[in-house]
């Protein structure tokens, strides 16, 4: 089973999920889309198998988004997508592709809902936050 992240080392929600995934007992691969982004194909193929909207795959935080003027809501779907091709760091993360789904997860508690494999037991976030009990079984 074939697991991929569309992953940011330097963000904290993706290093938890990238986590996460591990405890569950995969090795996924992992893509760093800062340095090798998706290709608009790739991109577009990720958000359909999301079954979101462009826009929620946008990220506002620390990025281009207000310069860009991506806040117009009359910008089409190809605006959007053309500008995160452009600019990778305005595709949110980390995107995970699983057998079981593809899903934007953030929050990263999100992630167990497309693994096959169950945690190994308790997990906390980087923040001590604990999200999986000591069964293995998510805190809600």
């Amino acid at each position: 089973m074939t697991i991929t992240i569309y992953h940011n080392p330097a963000c904290g929600t993706s290093r938890n999920v990238l986590a996460l995934i591990r405890d569950s007992g995969k090795e996924p691969r992992i893509i760093e889309y800062l340095k090798t982004p998706p290709s608009r194909v790739e991109l577009v193929e990720l958000i359909a198998r999301m079954g979101v909207p462009v826009r929620s795959v946008l990220r506002e935080k620390g990025t281009p988004f207000h310069e860009l003027g991506l806040d117009n809501l009359a910008l089409t779907d190809d605006a959007l997508i053309d500008a995160m091709i452009a600019h990778p760091i305005l595709m949110n993360r980390p995107i995970v592709v699983t057998p079981l789904g593809v899903a934007l997860c953030r929050p990263s508690e999100m992630v167990p809902d497309i693994l096959a494999s169950l945690q190994h037991g308790s997990f906390a976030k980087e923040d001590g936050e604990k999200i999986v009990d000591e069964s293995g079984k998510r805190i809600s």
